[in-house]
């Protein structure tokens, strides 16, 4: 059995999924026994500094022993993320006339463009608030 054989042979099933600059592959495959996994591959393109382009890419392999568990685990923290943070995405709202709720509710306005608010104007850095990511 040749090489090409076997490789065309393997892939059983394939979607793909795109997400901004990342892809996601998700491939069924067979083992020499003829049993199936999973392999989950993500994508993500980044351009050189001469226009040229290339990618990275992980790989995660998926058994069927693990299969439960796994997706067990993935529901759970996709129930905590919606839970916590509901399905607004947060970076789709922080535009310069978003008006953040302060601490004891009240609106307070988003910082001019190009400002961070509390810092002096000689500093070269943003003040990032982790709890907002």
């Amino acid at each position: 059995m040749s090489d090409t054989y076997s490789m065309e042979k393997e892939e059983i099933y394939s979607k793909v999924m795109r997400a901004g600059r990342r892809t996601y592959f998700f491939d069924v495959r067979s083992t020499k026994a003829g049993d199936y996994y999973l392999t989950i591959t993500e994508s993500k393109k980044f351009t050189n500094d001469d226009g040229s382009f290339h990618y990275k890419k992980h790989k995660i392999y998926l058994y069927k022993e693990d299969f439960a568990d796994f997706k067990d685990h993935v529901s759970e923290m996709i129930d905590y993320i919606i839970d916590e943070k509901g399905e607004e995405v947060i970076s789709d709202r922080h535009q310069s006339d978003y008006k953040k709720e302060d601490k004891v509710g009240g609106p307070q306005s988003a910082p001019e463009a190009g400002t961070v608010a509390d810092e002096p104007a000689k500093t070269n850095f943003t003040d990032i608030d982790f709890d907002d990511i």
